[in-house]
């Protein structure tokens, strides 16, 4: 049996969305991720502005192909996902997290967490 993995995923979204994504990845995920001891849906939301300019391929959910460079107010999101190891659950909420958000290219970190 592999050991339980702790991971912070941080992902940028429009603010628009961030309710939305939220509750559709606790719900689909609720025993993975945003638990910590006792709480649930725990998440740290930060405000801030993401620019990008999209190229001539792009398929921009905001603003057009070859277009100007963007500026949107975006939210910073942190949630930490719990893992039985082989990172699957991890794999699990990237790809639920890609299919909910509305950017066609979904920026997004992921950092391991160790307890002390």
């Amino acid at each position: 049996m592999s050991a339980i993995q702790k991971f912070k995923l941080v992902f940028f979204t429009p603010s628009l969305h961030t309710r939305s994504i939220l509750d559709h990845l606790f719900s689909k995920y609720p025993q993975e991720l945003g638990k910590i001891g006792n709480y649930e849906q725990c998440a740290f939301i930060t405000r801030g502005t993401g620019q990008f300019k999209p190229n001539s391929d792009a398929q921009p959910t905001i603003g057009t192909p070859g277009g100007q460079l963007e500026s949107i107010e975006e939210d910073r999101v942190e949630l930490l996902v719990i893992d039985q190891g082989k990172k699957e659950q991890l794999r699990n909420a990237v790809q639920e997290l890609k299919k909910v958000h509305p950017y066609e290219e979904v920026a997004y970190d992921i950092y391991k967490v160790e307890d002390l």
